[in-house]
């Protein structure tokens, strides 16, 4: 990422999130783009544009806003669950900053991120579970079923992707942020309107306080820092008494920091736009420091790895009852 589009992602982030005074100027394109996706949504709904249909059910894991919410946590989890209750699944992802990805292809957790993206390696690597990218979700739909066994598909992403018939929506709300100003793009963060929420299965808030009715909480949580370079673990206070540094190329950084602090660690922040491409002079600090990081942005470090390079996995913990009634609709929707 040059340092102008970092800049122009800086600038995104304030004027949809805090400024609400020049974003209101710029309400006239947000009211163009509603009207061409509640038109591109008619098309679809009257078959114009046609819509592919699976034969084993598909649940779409998405967002109405750009940028990341937690929804890899959230399938890595569904995966798991999934697993847990007698089903084979696989995930297709769009592959997000992947360069090989026009072409549906299989991942491996030593696939490289510069091909098929980030998020699509760090989910082979902790689903053990099929994992396809391609830019037409349909495309690698097809081709997972294809190569693997699998009876339910999780789409990490792709909730505007109508080409591909679903069978449950479960949207992920950043807790702390929500919608931001409310408008839709490119005024503010929402890639579709704000009334999208009432039609999805399922409204999953990743971290914050404050619920509405018919949402659950996620929490993420991590126990462990694991080192890069010797895979090394250590308790998740380990650093509490070293001065650190610390990065996040995700949707919401803040967030990554603020779980740090919360741990009593100090850590010098270094905030980077979401899926950026690191390279080993984006992490030299001219010290030797912990450098500590999310798990997302360490598949992206392997190559350069040093030994003061550290990464938190974490688990996402959802209530009970979200995965009685998740449960309780896929069984509905396999033998509908």
């Amino acid at each position: 990422m040059t340092p102008m589009k970092r800049k122009i992602a800086e600038w995104l982030q304030v004027l949809w999130y805090k400024d609400l005074y020049v974003s209101g100027w710029m309400m006239p394109w947000s009211m163009i783009y509603v009207d061409i996706i509640r038109f591109r949504r008619f098309l679809y709904n009257i078959g114009i544009f046609k819509r592919s249909k699976l034969p084993v059910p598909v649940i779409i894991v998405g967002n109405i806003t750009v940028g990341g919410t937690g929804k890899t946590p959230l399938v890595i989890h569904l995966v798991q669950w999934l697993k847990d209750n007698g089903y084979n699944p696989g995930v297709i992802s769009r592959g997000y900053s992947g360069e090989a990805n026009q072409t549906p292809q299989t991942v491996t957790a030593e696939s490289d991120t510069a091909l098929v993206g980030d998020e699509a390696v760090l989910l082979a690597k902790r689903c053990a579970c099929p994992v396809v990218v391609g830019v037409k979700r349909v495309e690698a739909a097809k081709h997972l079923l294809a190569n693997h066994y699998c009876d339910v598909i999780i789409s990490d992403d792709g909730l505007q992707h109508y080409a591909l018939r679903r069978d449950i929506e479960i949207v992920v709300i950043d807790g702390d942020r929500r919608f931001g100003n409310g408008y839709c793009l490119p005024s503010g963060p929402l890639r579709e309107p704000q009334t999208r929420i009432e039609e999805v299965d399922f409204v999953v808030v990743n971290g914050g306080k404050q619920l509405q009715e018919g949402e659950f909480a996620m929490q993420c949580q991590g126990q462990t820092w694991v080192n890069l370079l010797s895979g090394e673990q250590q308790p998740a206070s380990y650093f509490q008494r070293s001065a650190c540094h610390a990065l996040a190329a995700i949707g919401n950084p803040n967030r990554f920091f603020a779980q740090i602090k919360a741990a009593g660690i100090e850590t010098q922040n270094h905030p980077f736009p979401d899926h950026y491409v690191f390279t080993a002079d984006d992490l030299q600090f001219n010290d030797d420091k912990p450098l500590l990081m999310t798990e997302k942005d360490a598949v992206k470090c392997v190559k350069f790895a040093q030994a003061n390079f550290w990464y938190l996995p974490v688990t996402a913990q959802l209530p009970a009852a979200f995965s009685q009634q998740l449960l309780t609709l896929l069984k509905q929707k396999s033998h509908g």
